[in-house]
């Protein structure tokens, strides 16, 4: 029998032996190592008493501990490999909170420190839910999946499918995915669960599952998610100041044209609106074209007078840029990630 208190402590859990991405939970992101702004944002929500760091590494607890967290043991080896449970891990921590403490909370908050892209707020909305619903044994972060589940399939060793999702709608699978139902996808964030689920059905969802809606996904498991992810955290958290941005011209602030008859381009007005916030916060902003290094014409004075009508701010035009079907770059920003400063107020 054990003593529930009405205590909630984040379990972070950062096990060292990341493959694809070595260290990635003590990896720099946006500034701090990955798992601090896990710590940060459980200490920060209000809706947490406390933040146990689970690791089996002295380094890695070290450095919880100079964020905030506690880190009283180190997970043993055999339940922190790549097919170690969240269910041992969790358990491994309540076992040791009985036997040293005397008690366990009444909730555990499960933060992957390879999903930060996350506010407190979301923290604190998502333990308030789970109190208001006594009937549900936990509570799982969700997205709205990107692909219906109703056209997936199992294959089996001969090659034959059979639908992964059973039910009553004839042939989902070949009906219009406007016409089936919405399907939701864990994204990893944020997980609530009531601290009997774990120690007394064995479980770390239940019977019964409650949602919190989000908007993004992005787990890390590889160099080019890391990459994303750290791209829309920083956006995420309000237009970065002091730094040089080098925006292209066609595709980006003007439209693309027939034959490259830039005379004909027009301005696409959303993301000049976003160049001129970026230029506002106190950044320097160049833009780079390859306006005529493949013909040799000079399209300058157009390209400046394009600018000027279309009021975009910038610092300085370079032409020469090589012209390329592709262009590839390690510091490369999307135009769905600047699309993001729309939600900054």
């Amino acid at each position: 029998m054990f003593n529930y208190t009405k205590e909630v402590i984040a379990i972070i859990p950062a096990r060292s032996g990341s493959k694809t991405v070595p260290h990635k939970n003590i990896r720099t992101f946006a500034g701090k190592p990955l798992l601090a702004h896990s710590i940060e944002q459980a200490l920060n929500s209000g809706a947490v008493n406390r933040v146990l760091l689970s690791t089996d590494s002295e380094q890695y607890a070290e450095i919880g501990k100079q964020y905030g967290a506690t880190a009283p043991f180190l997970r043993p080896a055999e339940i922190s490999g790549d097919l170690s449970t969240d269910l041992e891990c969790f358990k491994h921590a309540l076992d040791w909170l009985a036997k040293n403490e005397g008690g366990v909370p009444e909730f555990i908050v499960h933060l992957r420190p390879t999903h930060p892209n996350r506010r407190p707020s979301d923290i604190a909305r998502a333990v308030e839910l789970l109190r208001q619903h006594p009937e549900w044994d936990s509570i799982r972060s969700v997205v709205t999946a990107p692909e219906t589940p109703f056209k997936m399939w199992f294959r089996n060793d001969l090659g034959e499918l059979t639908p992964v999702i059973n039910t009553n709608i004839k042939e989902a699978h070949s009906r219009p995915r406007q016409g089936l139902p919405s399907t939701f996808l864990q994204n990893a964030n944020i997980d609530v669960i009531r601290t009997r689920t774990i120690l007394e059905k064995n479980s770390v969802a239940g019977e019964r599952i409650g949602s919190l809606l989000m908007e993004e996904i992005h787990d890390i498991d590889t160099h080019e998610q890391f990459a994303r992810a750290e791209q829309s955290f920083v956006w995420s958290n309000g237009i970065p100041t002091g730094k040089t941005f080098v925006f292209d011209v066609d595709g980006v602030i003007a439209t693309i044209t027939p034959g490259n008859n830039y005379e004909l381009a027009g301005p696409l007005t959303d993301n000049i609106h976003r160049i001129n916030r970026i230029f506002e916060a106190g950044n320097h902003i160049v833009l780079f074209t390859a306006r005529g290094s493949a013909t040799g014409i000079d399209w300058s004075t157009t390209t400046q007078r394009q600018m000027n009508e279309w009021g975009v701010k910038h610092h300085k035009l370079f032409f020469g840029k090589p012209a390329a079907d592709y262009y590839i770059d390690d510091k490369l920003i999307s135009l769905e990630t600047l699309s993001q400063i729309d939600k900054i107020s």
